[in-house]
């Protein structure tokens, strides 16, 4: 297979598949090493393709399936369990979980982008969190960090903030 067939192969993957895919899958796939599909990859979305990095993998974003609603909260908590909590409650409500923000004292707003639809999603996230030597970008900030969800209406948002007042974790 030549370079332009595998890629326009990935892309196919990767924009009919319900999860995201990894780059090690995808090199399976092709027969390259990863590195070959990163590089792929970038110049697919140079090229224009929707094609999202997140933290299970790459997704194509649809953007006729966009949400209608979206909200940026601020939130506190300082464990893994807490976190946890937290995502699932917002997905588990009907929420996407766009990213992670905190503001750093000396490098401003870093951003890690989540992309979190499902508690599976989640699941994986708090698995690789829970890595040795592994920790989530709001320990940087004493657990204070924000996040940009996403929904299908703005009366889902509403109802996620509840529960994370609830929670004690929303940031008022």
């Amino acid at each position: 297979m030549d370079t332009e067939e595998r890629r326009k192969r990935i892309q196919r993957m990767i924009s009919s598949s319900a999860a995201p895919i990894t780059g090690n899958e995808l090199a399976a796939q092709m027969g390259v090493t990863r590195q070959v599909v990163v590089k792929d990859i970038a110049l697919l979305r140079a090229g224009g393709s929707p094609i999202f990095a997140t933290p299970s993998g790459y997704v194509w974003l649809d953007q006729a399936a966009s949400p209608k609603a979206v909200r940026i909260i601020f939130c506190k908590h300082d464990t893994l369990a807490s976190a946890k909590e937290e995502l699932m409650i917002i997905v588990k409500s009907g929420g996407t979980v766009k990213d992670v923000m905190i503001e750093h004292p000396v490098y401003g707003e870093l951003t890690g982008s989540l992309l979190l639809r499902t508690p599976e999603a989640v699941e994986n996230l708090i698995e690789r969190l829970g890595r040795p030597g592994t920790k989530m970008l709001s320990a940087m900030t004493d657990g204070v960090h924000i996040h940009t969800i996403e929904a299908s209406s703005e009366s889902i948002l509403d109802e996620i903030e509840k529960k994370l007042m609830k929670a004690n974790i929303l940031i008022s």
